[in-house]
């Protein structure tokens, strides 16, 4: 459900119908933050559902009259259960002319949740609070989680990064009253130890100044090499700073060192790219946000050959997931991770990108991605066009000019994004000076392959249609 989703109350109704009162709750507007973290906790304990604020029990649309102060509640419901419960982001939904407000519990989260020391489980239409033989399976079957949610050792809040913080809150719904220390805490960015906000390796991780001081190996390895098999003759490149910088960086170098070519269809010739970019970025993504970042002396890896692609992440999968029930079962060991990632635009939905990657593939008239667990990890497999590619050289061809490498980084940003900023070309090589971008940039623009759009502040660059 998005917001600005249309339902009637027949479709609510029916929501109930098909998925049961276990799943699907609707309560008052007015409800207390109270119940409502009882009712989250019981969904999350259970097999996760769909709160519907605004829709009484019997199914009459009631509306939600103040959006804000049910955003509020549904913050603090969020807060009161422990751990703090991470949720998507709530839609307000169109309902015969009234606005009514849904928040998804997702399947496969990975604690426990209390409120008040009491543990609830969702059976029919009430609460019930689990018995302790259920506490204690629900206890054993989600024990894998929780290293990125402790605090950094080490670590206060001048090892985040305010700019970083900032771009991220610009994300969330505005006229929320709190901090963003609390927002934080909400998020699993920080715990609170007495008095003190502490980061936790997920807040060093999404917005640390230097998160690579706390865990050596959170970065992405990205090789390229000649022939299908390692060899001495490879490009190399070590993607670090936080985990959206080298989402980002990783997506640039794969789109720098793809094949593209022409495909030959019988007597159709087309051109491709070795792969489909949505596969990859989605195949970065997961290998990024599913990581066991307890893992050390190991890291992300994205290894390019002639005739496939390999994206390793360190640990095995999580929870009750395997290799059989892949496509059908979720659990995710970082879920404060990978809510703010989808927070950040870098996933749609949550879990549902195993089957997006299957269908992309198939479109592109490709084999099926391979999934694999090895002894301590996590692989998978893309095949791409190989020798079904004519003239299909590596990396982009920028007519005889002579580049600096990081700005053929920047083209290859520019072609997979359309546009660049200053601060996103920082984004992709940390460590680079103001004075350094904007010569690099400017020098693209003196080359005739870039334009430069607006004036200061405002200022980002496009590709000239004469330069590619």
């Amino acid at each position: 459900m998005r917001s600005g989703s249309a339902l009637t109350s027949e479709e609510i109704r029916r929501l109930r119908e098909d998925h049961g009162d276990d799943q699907v709750v609707f309560l008052p507007p007015d409800v207390s933050h109270v119940r409502l973290a009882e009712t989250l906790a019981a969904l999350a304990n259970a097999h996760g559902g769909i709160v519907i604020l605004g829709v009484s029990t019997a199914g009459k649309v009631t509306g939600v009259s103040d959006e804000q102060s049910v955003h509020d509640a549904i913050r603090a419901a969020s807060l009161a259960t422990v751990p703090p419960l991470i949720l998507p982001l709530p839609s307000t939904l169109d309902v015969d002319g009234r606005s009514v407000c849904a928040i998804e519990v997702p399947p496969g989260l990975p604690h426990a949740y209390s409120v008040d020391g009491r543990y609830f489980t969702r059976t029919g239409a009430r609460n019930r609070l689990l018995s302790a033989a259920e506490l204690t399976a629900l206890l054993v079957s989600r024990d894998e989680a929780g290293f990125a949610g402790r605090p950094a050792p080490g670590a206060s809040l001048s090892d985040l990064d305010r700019d970083h913080i900032a771009a991220y809150l610009e994300l969330l719904p505005s006229g929320a009253t709190q901090t963003w220390q609390q927002i934080l805490l909400a998020q699993g960015g920080l715990v609170r130890r007495d008095a003190e906000f502490l980061p936790t390796y997920t807040g060093i991780l999404l917005f640390g100044s230097a998160p690579q001081r706390f865990l050596r190996n959170a970065q992405i390895t990205l090789v390229r090499y000649a022939g299908t098999q390692m060899g001495d003759e490879f490009v190399r490149e070590d993607a670090v700073g936080t985990l959206p910088q080298q989402i980002r960086r990783a997506e640039a170098f794969v789109t720098a060192n793809m094949r593209r070519g022409m495909r030959i269809d019988g007597l159709t010739r087309s051109e491709v790219a070795e792969y489909p970019m949505p596969v990859v970025r989605e195949a970065i993504v997961n290998a990024v946000a599913h990581r066991d970042y307890s893992i050390r002396g190991d890291d992300v890896r994205v290894l390019m050959f002639s005739n496939r692609m390999e994206i390793y992440s360190p640990g095995r999968l999580p929870g009750h997931v395997t290799l059989e029930n892949l496509l059908t079962e979720r659990f995710s060991r970082n879920e404060a991770i990978m809510q703010a990632l989808s927070d950040l635009g870098f996933v749609e939905r949550l879990g549902y990108g195993i089957d997006r990657m299957i269908s992309a593939m198939q479109e592109a008239g490709l084999p099926a991605p391979a999934f694999e667990e090895t002894v301590a990890g996590f692989r998978v497999v893309l095949h791409g066009r190989g020798d079904d590619l004519v003239n299909s050289e590596p990396t982009f061809r920028w007519g005889n000019r002579r580049l600096d490498p990081r700005q053929e980084q920047a083209l290859a940003y520019l072609v997979q994004h359309g546009s660049i900023t200053n601060r996103q070309f920082r984004e992709l090589m940390p460590g680079l000076s103001d004075e350094t971008v904007r010569r690099l940039l400017a020098d693209l623009v003196d080359q005739g392959l870039l334009l430069k759009i607006g004036e200061r502040k405002a200022t980002y660059y496009i590709l000239k249609a004469s330069g590619a």
